[in-house]
């Protein structure tokens, strides 16, 4: 039953809008490492999406993942910070 239902989890259709595991590594590699340059950058999501040239779904999906890894975080205004500078 468990394997049945991990084969159908497969199975399911991907989003149009997915990325292949391979850009999507690197993309959220790269909006990683432009706030590992740039410690104090704070950005909107409209900025965000503008600097790094993302759909918005694909902008959306990133910087949740970061915010969910606890690398970003968000001030009161609503814009993405790094959490930390420490290594």
């Amino acid at each position: 039953m468990i394997v049945r239902s991990m084969l159908e989890h497969r199975l399911r259709r991907r989003s149009r809008e997915r990325l292949p595991d391979d850009l999507w590594h690197a993309t959220v590699h790269r909006v990683r490492g432009e706030f590992e340059e740039m410690p104090c950058l704070r950005l909107t999501f409209a900025q965000a999406r503008t600097l790094f040239g993302l759909p918005d779904r694909v902008c959306e999906w990133v910087l949740r993942r970061l915010e969910s890894d606890g690398f970003l975080g968000r001030t009161a205004q609503g814009e993405y910070m790094r959490q930390t500078t420490a290594p």
